[in-house]
């Protein structure tokens, strides 16, 4: 048998990759984190047991996965976005590891792919940005060394920061010394759920934009110049032969 850790992408169905979708109708397992993947993903499996392990701790899940391995059973361990980031797969892979539970990892498109796309934007773009920082806000967890949010920061470089909604004016204060106060930014909540909304401003404006609505979590913050750039160099990709 094989845990397959399969990323189910941002929220819309049709987002999971051909793969994931083929695995999560065949598998006689499936645990999914109900929380942040729709019930949709599911559509058309047939598992003799599927759980929903929003409420259950490492130990549980952990429990389940060695029950399936016992009984020779295919394991669908279905995760939000690309399971490799932010998943918390790491945790459950050392345990099952652990145990000799073979497993397999199934990339997904991630919120950041998502929310670039709701925004109709290149998150690269030539003299402006050819970087993007995948990060998060430390809160709980303190970051390690040298990356602690300004240390991120000082590159201007596109970012993409995760878990930081609450905390999105302490984030402002702190981009502000590395982007001017016209960059843009976007705070984008369940991108590509029925229920998406978008809030684009500039760090002079967003913070009182995002007090106006109802978001307090489940949003990526995306800051950068490129999300409005007009001004930038064409790729080389295209250009004529010379």
């Amino acid at each position: 048998m094989t845990v397959y850790f399969i990323g189910a992408g941002p929220g819309d169905p049709e987002l999971v990759t051909v793969k994931g979708q083929r695995l999560i109708r065949a598998c006689p397992v499936i645990l999914y984190a109900g929380s942040l993947v729709p019930p949709e993903v599911l559509a058309g499996n047939s598992a003799e047991l599927v759980v929903n392990t929003a409420d259950l701790d490492l130990d549980a899940i952990v429990a389940l996965l060695a029950h399936a391995h016992a009984k020779g059973q295919d394991v669908a361990r279905v995760h939000s976005g690309d399971p490799s980031l932010y998943g918390a797969i790491g945790e459950q892979i050392r345990r099952i590891r652990g145990l000799g539970i073979p497993y397999e990892i199934v990339p997904g498109v991630t919120a950041t792919a998502a929310c670039a796309a709701t925004l109709g934007c290149e998150l690269t773009l030539p003299g402006v940005s050819q970087t993007v920082i995948l990060t998060r806000y430390a809160t709980k967890t303190s970051m390690p060394a040298g990356e602690q949010f300004g240390d991120l920061a000082r590159h201007g470089a596109t970012m993409a920061i995760h878990l930081g909604v609450r905390h999105l004016a302490r984030i402002v204060d702190e981009l502000r010394p590395h982007y001017r106060d016209d960059c843009p930014i976007a705070v984008v909540y369940r991108a590509s759920w029925p229920d998406e909304e978008r809030v684009v401003g500039t760090l002079a404006d967003i913070v009182e934009k995002v007090a106006q609505t109802d978001i307090e979590r489940t949003a990526l913050i995306l800051v950068g110049h490129v999300l409005a750039a007009e001004q930038f160099a064409e790729s080389t990709l295209y250009a004529p032969n010379p």
